[in-house]
């Protein structure tokens, strides 16, 4: 074999891995930046080619439907926001949305709360009911791990969970502001509907998972181990969410010149 036909091999090897850690998720461009993050400089050409060559191709995506419901009598709150999904630094903007997954024994539901800068799922949730219990749950898991020092805009949909008193009281309490979507606008919270539509693409499409505790484990272990600190996305510079908050926080560290 000549030296650049090893060369591919050796390069075939490492799409091929890229392509099963990612989940089949990443187009040619993503695993080009994927292998340079892992110290591998080929060319991006190189690499479209030899993943056309040997049919290696990203899961397509699908649609998916939203799961809240507005609640017609509810007061509305201001949509602060305003499609504005840019922002300097952490625990500025929090973004919230829920959807379902499919089982075997039922529908549970999934609850989870982002942090705009890193696209970082900070705080999640699940349960076999579609409740205010839901969402408290996920939003005391983003206060524990985040301890917020200053006031956040906090953004979902209109959905009922997000408006009940309980809710309100404890964005109070922890000075977040409170701001929804316009009804029935989907992409007034784009972000959070994004997370959901690659969470179903990549762990969900194709599958039906036998339990609930077995929905649960794998919805762990892609938000926790592959989403936060593995997946990198465009938006971010083609950073993992996780890369993201440690450039601010390498930043934000005190100097020991001087």
């Amino acid at each position: 074999m000549s030296q650049r036909a090893k060369e591919n091999e050796l390069l075939l090897t490492e799409i091929r891995r890229i392509h099963i850690e990612c989940r089949q998720a990443y187009g040619s461009l993503k695993v080009w930046k994927e292998l340079k993050l892992r110290g591998l400089n080929y060319g991006k050409h190189r690499v479209a080619r030899l993943r056309r060559l040997h049919g290696i191709e990203a899961k397509r995506r699908r649609r998916f439907k939203v799961t809240t419901r507005s609640r017609k009598t509810q007061q509305v709150v201001p949509n602060i926001v305003n499609r504005c999904f840019k922002t300097a630094e952490p625990n500025r903007v929090w973004l919230g949305d829920v959807t379902f997954i499919a089982t075997r024994k039922g529908w549970p539901y999934l609850a989870i709360l982002l942090d705009l800068y890193s696209r970082k799922v900070i705080g999640w949730s699940m349960s076999n009911q579609i409740d205010k219990q839901l969402a408290l749950d996920a939003l005391e898991m983003a206060i524990l791990a985040r301890s917020p020092q200053s006031s956040i805009l906090h953004h979902t949909d209109q959905g009922s969970i997000y408006a009940s008193d309980e809710y309100i009281a404890k964005l109070a309490s922890n000075r977040m502001i409170q701001s929804m979507s316009r009804k029935g606008d989907c992409y007034d919270n784009a972000v959070a509907e994004s997370f959901f539509s690659t969470l179903k693409n990549e762990l969900v499409v194709g599958k039906i998972f036998e339990s609930r505790e077995q929905a649960r484990r794998e919805i762990f272990d892609y938000i926790e181990v592959f989403y936060n600190r593995k997946r990198i996305h465009q938006s971010l510079g083609y950073k993992t969410p996780e890369m993201m908050e440690q450039s601010v926080a390498e930043l934000n560290r005190p100097s020991n010149q001087g």
